[in-house]
């Protein structure tokens, strides 16, 4: 077995820590990133630092101290336990983590890497369905950390995996796992919004996110009216896509629904838009309107589907490397 193969497993990336400067610093570099903002820089740039960071980042802060651990960030914490057990399962090839922003970047992951001698290269961005504004965003990354480099690994690179068998089965395996006590709940799918025009000029995400939901759908047998999808995480005024996360769990307990079981199939581990943003503040939302009990259903995380997957991912896209 060839024992030069290095696995970059890639995540967006965590403040250091729950405090407005490490979230004001985190914000700034992600939110500068132009594959994540296409606006015109200059503009852009003015009403980031002068008015957007100072009125988000103490608010943003508050909300990570509602779910930061003792271990740190769960976005980091559940990031690194997810490489350490695929580096358990994959003793011949060198697994490295790493961030799109902030701390552990992407530069950082491949001189890891780079200390192994590895002459080949996979990247897995953590991101099942595709998009320009982040799985795009860690191929720049990658091509700019190697900018300086005089010998380049071969590389490959998922771009993502949103139809995947296993991907299904285990976000299927997940929602059975909470359906067993919560029968009678409605399945709201959400997924990260994006703004529209990014979809407009070819971005294939939303049409990617909806496959996934039927494919789960399928898998579960679940007609139309036991299920919903939506789109979390909206900011600015642009026009994002539709409907909303919010405004679904308004409307289903207008309608009665009761129970709600919520799950982020774009989320590989749980972070901020997923313990707060929904188990904490979406539950809100929905118990103010009517609602009776939402269950977040957790991430894929470091489970043994989610590992079966990425190891099954490893083994097609390293063929003819042993």
């Amino acid at each position: 077995m060839n024992k030069k193969i290095g696995i970059l497993i890639v995540n967006l990336g965590t403040p250091s820590e729950p405090t407005a400067k490490a979230v004001k610093e985190f914000l700034l570099e992600f939110l500068s990133d132009p594959r994540v903002i296409d606006l015109p820089k200059i503009p852009w740039q003015v009403l980031l630092r002068a008015i957007i960071l100072p009125l988000r980042c103490h608010k943003v802060a508050k909300n990570y101290q509602k779910i930061w651990t003792k271990k740190g960030s769960p976005l980091m914490v559940s990031s690194q336990a997810l490489a350490k057990a695929l580096q358990a399962h994959n003793k011949d090839y060198s697994v490295s983590l790493a961030m799109t922003y902030g701390r552990y970047n992407i530069k950082q992951g491949l001189l890891e890497l780079r200390q192994h001698k590895i002459d080949k290269l996979l990247i897995i961005p953590l991101y099942p369905q595709y998009s320009s504004t982040t799985t795009a965003a860690v191929f720049d990354s990658v091509t700019k950390a190697f900018g300086p480099c005089p010998d380049l690994p071969e590389m490959r690179f998922i771009k993502d995996y949103y139809n995947h068998p296993l991907y299904i089965n285990a976000l299927a395996t997940q929602i059975k796992n909470h359906y067993t006590t919560n029968e009678n709940s409605h399945l709201l799918i959400s997924f990260h919004g994006l703004p529209q025009r990014y979809c407009d000029k070819g971005d294939p995400y939303e049409e990617q996110c909806y496959k996934t939901a039927d494919l789960l759908a399928m898998a579960l047998n679940l007609d139309a009216s036991q299920y919903s999808v939506c789109f979390q995480s909206r900011f600015g005024k642009a026009k994002w896509l539709e409907p909303s996360t919010e405004n679904t769990v308004k409307s289903l307990a207008a309608q009665g629904k009761l129970h709600l079981s919520v799950i982020c199939p774009g989320f590989a581990t749980d972070c901020l838009e997923t313990l707060e943003e929904i188990a904490i503040g979406v539950k809100q939302v929905f118990i103010a309107n009517g609602g009776e009990t939402l269950m977040y259903i957790p991430a894929l995380n470091d489970t043994q589907e989610h590992i079966l997957l990425l190891n099954a991912m490893i083994k097609k896209h390293s063929q003819g490397w042993d």
